[in-house]
């Protein structure tokens, strides 16, 4: 459809996805709203890629996410499974029944305070009983708020947050929640732990249906459907329902994208056998079945090795983070998705999921690696090409995929995407006739720039960039992460701390085909070559055949083979 907007239907399988997915909406909303009098042309990226608008039962127009999000028994807190934006007091239907009534009323979760204040923030309950939202103007488009109606946010601390539910700024539509009422969030017994649980699940026609359900609603609504983003569990049982989800995608609407994301928590601790063994199962079951149905794949973890030996954490040199906390650890994989996802919804030229895939998954190479710079580190009044020499002839971007080191890989394709930064410092300012410090400094714009650079670090490397001056929000529920080096733009200060919060950043993502898959999918399969099944009969006996493993062994080994050689050396 020329002209529109090419849409994404995103799906959230599992809780640490939810994590993700909250902090990742959060910072969409964030995005959409700017001051009544803003005079400024349409924003760089397209809200209506992700959003659909809406209409509540009075009339109000909505905007909300085109998300289907998959989550066990206990795991909303107070989040009503049908949202809040349509709900109606005037529904309740008058009871007949004159006799005696018993009421049975279940225990809620106490509403999280950070909750409260959004709610107060975002709507009213009007004394007719009806909740009037914050209207969308035109009937298309973000919300507008002026800034003398912008409440200050409440910023949510660490141990107020239980579930992803308890800091999710969003409202969400009532298909978007479909809750798994056999497994358990909480407890010890009743839990989602292995592949085979999770594809069964979709194999039932009740769950089955109802995912059916809610794609024919969201995907009959668009007109340019271009595909689908999968935010999947890769530990957990969850890796067998993006298996089964990704293969129902693939029959019912071929030809469209699906890039599935394989979210793994922050580094864990061995002691505990059975979950680290059934870890390392579900992530390799996940890896082999997701990439058998999806466009590409790629696994995003603070984590460094998807193995069974503990590696520490990755390290970005302006962030504090704990890598115990999800909530943590999840904001960091949301902000570079947030980056890496930018070629499919831009407004202007967009790079489809589908070419973007076809651009890094060439030779049968569906699985590739993220990184990224958070926040880039700019200082105020510096030209691009400054801060590009400085950075050298090292990988600029910290991984994401849980590979290694990065050291020494050679890449084969990449997508790289920079934003957040002025115009003004996209190129040289040096006085005419002045001597160039490097040949980045005589390109004329700053796209020219970050081709040429990303030229000279991997020469004959398949590659994309993308240049934006729209950097990443990180306003609160996003946790306070940053060094006080850092200015309310996310620039490095070269003097004292002003004092004020981060509120946006500019960030370098990347994605890459990588050699490091080689060594990372082969290590993998070598680790399940030395497991005795016979202890852990239990993941079999969860729908697993002895020769499924088998099979996910072989495709393993494959997968690895085609990271091999090459000729393009990446830092």
């Amino acid at each position: 459809m020329a002209g529109g907007a090419r849409e994404v239907l995103t799906l959230q399988l599992g809780h640490f996805a939810g994590f993700v997915g909250a902090h990742w909406w959060n910072q969409q909303d964030a995005a959409l709203y700017r001051p009544t009098d803003a005079k400024e042309p349409p924003g760089e990226l397209c809200p209506d890629v992700l959003y659909r608008t809406g209409r509540t039962l009075h009339g109000q127009e909505t905007y909300t996410p085109r998300l289907i999000l998959m989550d066990l028994k206990g795991s909303l807190s107070s989040l009503k499974q049908e949202g809040g934006l349509y709900r109606d007091t005037h529904l309740d239907a008058a009871i007949a029944w004159q006799g005696k009534l018993t009421t049975h009323k279940e225990e809620l979760y106490p509403k999280n305070p950070y909750l409260q204040d959004f709610l107060s923030a975002e709507g009213v309950l009007n004394s007719d009983g009806i909740w009037r939202v914050k209207s969308i103007p035109n009937g298309k488009g973000p919300p507008l708020l002026t800034t003398a109606t912008t409440p200050k946010p409440l910023i949510p601390t660490e141990g107020s947050i239980r579930v992803w539910s308890d800091f999710l700024r969003v409202h969400l539509h009532p298909r978007s929640i479909c809750m798994i009422q056999k497994y358990n969030h909480d407890g010890e017994a009743g839990r989602l732990e292995a592949f085979g649980q999770g594809e069964s699940i979709l194999k039932e026609p009740r769950y089955l249906e109802e995912l059916e359900d809610r794609l024919h609603f969201y995907v009959e609504e668009c007109d340019y459907l271009q595909g689908f983003q999968i935010l999947c569990d890769l530990h957990n049982g969850f890796s067998g329902v993006g298996a089964k989800a990704t293969e129902l995608l693939k029959d019912e609407y071929s030809g469209r994208g699906i890039i599935t994301w394989g979210l793994l928590p922050g580094p864990y601790s061995l002691g505990e056998p059975q979950k680290d063994i059934y870890r390392l199962l579900n992530t390799a079951f996940g890896l082999v079945h997701l990439s058998a149905h999806s466009s590409l794949v790629c696994p995003l973890s603070l984590g460094g090795s998807l193995g069974l030996r503990p590696e520490p954490p990755v390290h970005f040199p302006h962030l504090r983070y704990d890598a115990t906390l999800p909530f943590h650890c999840s904001a960091i994989l949301a902000t570079a998705l947030d980056t890496v996802t930018v070629p499919y919804r831009l407004r202007s030229s967009p790079v489809s999921m589908v070419h973007l895939a076809d651009m890094l998954n060439f030779s049968g190479k569906k699985v590739v690696t993220a990184g990224a710079t958070i926040p880039f580190p700019l200082v105020p009044n510096q030209s691009l090409p400054d801060t590009l020499v400085q950075l050298g002839g090292v990988t600029p971007w910290t991984p994401l995929s849980a590979c290694g080191d990065p050291s020494g890989i050679r890449c084969f394709a990449q997508s790289v995407v920079l934003r957040g930064l002025d115009k003004a410092c996209h190129t040289s300012q040096l006085t005419p006739g002045t001597p160039l410090p490097s040949p980045l400094h005589a390109c004329t714009t700053g796209e020219e720039v970050l081709a040429q650079y990303l030229q000279q670090q991997q020469p004959s490397v398949r590659s994309s960039s993308h240049l934006l001056r729209t950097p990443c929000k990180v306003v609160p529920p996003y946790p306070y992460l940053f060094s006080s080096s850092l200015s309310q733009q996310g620039l490095l200060l070269d003097g004292p701390p002003t004092g004020a919060a981060v509120e946006s950043i500019p960030v370098l993502g990347a994605l890459c085909s990588s050699s490091s898959l080689n060594k990372t999918l082969g290590d993998l399969a070598k680790e399940l070559t030395k497991l005795n099944l016979r202890r852990w009969a239990s993941f079999l006996d969860a729908g697993v055949e002895q020769d499924d493993l088998e099979e996910v062994l072989q495709e393993l080994c494959s997968l690895a083979q085609c990271y091999q050689g090459g000729d393009s050396l990446m830092g």
